[in-house]
């Protein structure tokens, strides 16, 4: 037997704990592209420096929807003009007309042709 005391374990020193980064903004400003609702879905994200990285995916998502509805709408035809518009359309085409062809043009022209040549 020894005399010998046991030794008292040791405390050891807590491990230091980290607690993941907050967002940090990446200073990135969107430049004008002249097109309101490609800007708007621009300014969406420049919104992503003030949100944790789980809340990124639905702006993202959201962002991309936006971005190809607008590019789908390049590809469509516009419509047909509605019967009132053909109606204001032909109209101003005969006002038009009316205007821009001189009374005296058609009149001599008319009178030429009643003329008989000699």
């Amino acid at each position: 037997m020894s005399d010998a005391t046991p030794e008292a374990p040791q405390e050891q020193a807590p491990a230091e704990t980290y607690e993941p980064a907050g967002p940090a903004p990446l200073g990135v400003a969107p430049e004008p592209t002249g097109h309101a609702a490609v800007d708007a879905a621009l300014a969406r994200l420049a919104a992503l420096d003030h949100l944790p990285a789980d809340g990124h995916l639905e702006v993202y998502e959201d962002v991309h929807r936006g971005l190809r509805a607008e590019l789908t709408s390049l590809d469509t035809h516009p419509a047909p003009p509605s019967v009132r518009q053909q109606e204001l359309n032909r109209t101003w085409q005969d006002r038009h007309a009316a205007v821009s062809t001189p009374s005296w043009y058609g009149a001599s022209s008319r009178a030429r042709a009643s003329t008989p040549a000699s």
